[in-house]
């Protein structure tokens, strides 16, 4: 019986793949970080077995491709707004997409197994996978959608972000898992006893990081959620009601009896092109009753269009401030559109030509009372990044998302938790207004304090919560860990080659 179990683990590719679909429970809206760690460490268990290098490729390939098919489940609804011309992409993007996010698992394992001995090769596979996550995040402009340490978020360990980033907690779980799978490969108690040990001083550490209070800033804000559906949203049946319901909850009277500073309005928060407006501007002023309104829609520029955030001045005048530079592929622009437009793949998220153009990169608009704000539109809270390539610090981050596109299940809370890292990498607030939810309040250490739910329109009336120190991952970013990890793989090829460091 045991060595038909022994077979079964061995062989059957299945259980590489039900082992990355149960780590993927790390992510939201389940957050079981210790499903992530018990699928990991099985899954890892399962490569570490392999026979040759391709073979180890080959398993980490099934691991990561059920792990990012279950993650990623939710990339089919943008394919059924308009199912007559995207829906036959669905499978493909799925399953494509997952297969192709594991080639990095794949790369990491099959290098791993080059390690001298196998007493090392579960350090060199943590490593090695490490090094595959950051990969991930820049590779043919980067995808570091459901790393591993994103389920760590309501845990104290998140805290530990401000100094490594969520790369730095994915590095965490793959340490843990894999030798947590070479400890029950070895039936070693000494190696389970070290692993726990790691994580005794690790969460340790974290609970002991300070989180004094922070007052909050003097700016109060409004932020409106209309709750459009996607499938409507662009109907001309429909469009103008989800303007005046914003409207209608734009000049609300707040609880308190105060009119806020500012106004937030969601990505394309108005359906139409900007310039293309009509009278809504002067709708838009009188609504604001004198708080100026930021909101998101589209622009043109000669043949070019930008997905954009506006502002409506208390007098009604329409001004651009930032167009979103960092687009989807495939969602917003066509990466060799014009070869692929034959085939009928056209940007679906655009509703103005092939696509959308890109912005300039990622700015800091200076917006008076309100203070200094880092804006970003839906898609760029994924990549911290981006955030470093800042040209200063902001006192706040907005992101102005629509978050219907990824349905009503886990697609938009993995969304909110990108964000909610982003507040604790960078020590600053962030301020998430959505289309369909989840807009909140999140405070610099990424604690949600006002919010509005999925599926229902409303308002949050708040003033914005209070920023920290620059944090370490703020100044220095992913490089400590990519220097760190470079140097443990020189180590193991240097091991290999039978030399010494």
């Amino acid at each position: 019986m045991r060595k038909a179990l022994q077979s079964v683990v061995t062989r059957v590719p299945l259980v590489p793949v039900l082992s990355g679909a149960v780590a993927a429970l790390g992510q939201a809206p389940f957050g079981l970080w210790w499903a992530m760690l018990g699928g990991l460490s099985a899954g890892l268990f399962y490569v570490l077995r392999a026979a040759s290098a391709k073979q180890a490729a080959l398993r980490g390939w099934l691991l990561g491709l059920g792990y990012f098919a279950a993650t990623l489940n939710w990339l089919v609804e943008p394919f059924f707004v308009d199912a007559a011309r995207h829906a036959w992409m669905a499978p493909f993007a799925v399953f494509g997409l997952a297969g192709g996010l594991a080639l990095f698992w794949s790369l990491a394992a099959g290098l791993a197994f080059g390690a001298r001995t196998v007493q090392t090769r579960w350090m060199a596979l943590a490593a090695a996978l490490t090094g595959a996550e950051l990969l991930r995040g820049y590779v043919l402009t980067g995808f570091p959608w459901g790393g591993p340490g994103l389920a760590w978020i309501d845990t104290p360990l998140a805290q530990i972000a401000e100094g490594v980033g969520v790369y730095g907690l994915s590095a965490l779980s793959f340490l843990v898992s894999a030798g947590v799978a070479r400890a029950a490969q070895m039936r070693s108690y000494r190696i389970f006893a070290a692993l726990a040990a790691l994580s005794a001083l690790v969460f340790t550490f974290a609970m002991a990081l300070p989180k004094p209070p922070l007052p909050d800033q003097e700016t109060f804000l409004r932020l409106v959620q209309p709750n459009a559906p996607q499938h409507q949203k662009w109907d001309p049946r429909y469009a103008q009601g989800f303007v005046l319901r914003q409207l209608e909850l734009t000049r609300a009277p707040a609880k308190n009896g105060a009119r806020p500073d500012l106004v937030l309005w969601p990505e394309t928060a108005v359906p139409y092109r900007l310039g293309d407006t009509g009278g809504l501007g002067k709708a838009m002023a009188k609504a604001g009753q004198g708080a100026p309104i930021l909101f998101g829609a589209q622009r043109g520029e000669g043949v070019r269009f930008f997905n954009s955030l506006a502002l409506a001045s208390p007098e009604g005048k329409l001004t651009p401030v930032y167009d979103k530079h960092h687009l989807v592929p495939f969602g917003e622009y066509v990466p060799f559109g014009d070869q692929l437009a034959g085939l009928g793949v056209t940007a679906f998220a655009a509703q103005l030509g092939r696509g959308y153009s890109a912005g300039q990169g990622a700015e800091v608009v200076d917006l008076g009372k309100a203070g200094k704000v880092l804006p970003l539109i839906c898609y760029e809270a994924v990549f911290p990044q981006d955030l470093r390539a800042a040209p200063e610090r902001a006192d706040w981050i907005l992101h102005a998302t629509n978050d219907a596109w990824f349905g009503n299940f886990s697609g938009p809370q993995q969304h909110l938790v990108q964000a909610r890292f982003r507040a604790i990498e960078f020590g600053l607030p962030v301020i998430r207004v959505a289309n369909t939810g989840v807009s909140a309040v999140i405070n610099a250490y990424g604690e949600i304090g006002q919010s509005l739910p999925l599926g229902q329109s409303g308002k949050i009336d708040t003033k914005i919560p209070g920023k920290r120190a620059a944090t370490p991952y703020s100044r220095h970013g992913d490089l400590p860990l990519t220097v760190l990890v470079l140097v443990a793989l020189g180590v193991f090829v240097a091991r290999r080659r039978g030399k010494s460091i």
